[in-house]
């Protein structure tokens, strides 16, 4: 048996997300698609993240099993005709071997993600960023921001009904910057939970805005209760940028 990561990036505002749902487009669907179109064998693509309607990567990882032995070259040749294959807004980046010890999910050493906020009309950046057109005080955004680093359970910040055991995650950073006009919150951690940072970006907003005080922000990390934090940022914002392996 051998297995094989793939690095894929994708655009997901057509997608019903990554993983494969009954009557639904999403991105696993496209690319096992693809690769059982080409090299005429099913697989079953284990992700690092499994990413959410709407949400864009720059890079996953994926890795998937086989009894055939794809050498350097296939896997090259491979790339190029699955990309033929897949939509415009799906490409794989990269395809190679990795020992059978390597597991796309829990090899992984951190996962980079950012959310990006416009705040002046833009058409150009409907479905890539979320337009937030209030006033927005970013050292109070960056205060919140630091607040995350000093904690480690996030249940406020996981959706319901999710198959985990811990919602303990470290977060190695956390900052708002400004880009290109563009308003963008980069966090790093070890892992996250289902719709975390949707959820961090959505409170943050708050304190942001001044609607609440950073005590408060700190009082719900600390809740551990859902329904005080706000999820109601959209997925469009929302970007996987890495998945480090070392």
């Amino acid at each position: 048996m051998y297995r094989y990561f793939i690095e894929v990036s994708y655009k997901g505002t057509q997608y019903a997300g990554f993983q494969i749902q009954p009557n639904a487009v999403t991105i696993q669907k496209k690319v096992q698609e693809a690769f059982s179109i080409y090299f005429k064998q099913n697989v079953a693509l284990i992700c690092s993240s499994r990413t959410d309607a709407g949400v864009h990567a720059v890079k996953n990882i994926f890795h998937f099993d086989s009894t055939t032995h794809f050498t350097e070259d296939i896997a090259k040749k491979g790339t190029y005709s699955i990309n033929a294959i897949l939509p415009n807004d799906i490409v794989v980046l990269n395809f190679y071997q990795v020992d059978l010890s390597m597991h796309a999910r829990f090899s992984p050493v951190s996962r980079l993600y950012e959310y990006h906020i416009y705040q002046s009309k833009n058409p150009f950046l409907l479905d890539r960023a979320y337009y937030f057109p209030y006033k927005l005080n970013i050292d109070l955004l960056n205060q919140a921001a630091n607040c995350i680093l000093n904690n480690t359970d996030f249940s406020a910040f996981s959706k319901k009904h999710t198959q985990v055991h811990t919602n303990n995650c470290k977060i190695y950073h956390s900052h708002w910057s400004i880009q290109n006009n563009l308003l963008i919150y980069k966090v790093e951690g070890s892992r996250f939970l289902r719709g975390m940072v949707r959820g961090l970006v959505g409170t943050m907003l708050k304190v942001g805005t001044q609607k609440i005080s950073l005590d408060q922000f700190v009082d719900i990390i600390k809740s551990k209760d859902q329904s005080k934090a706000d999820f109601s940022t959209p997925p469009q914002g929302l970007y996987l940028i890495n998945v480090k392996l070392h």
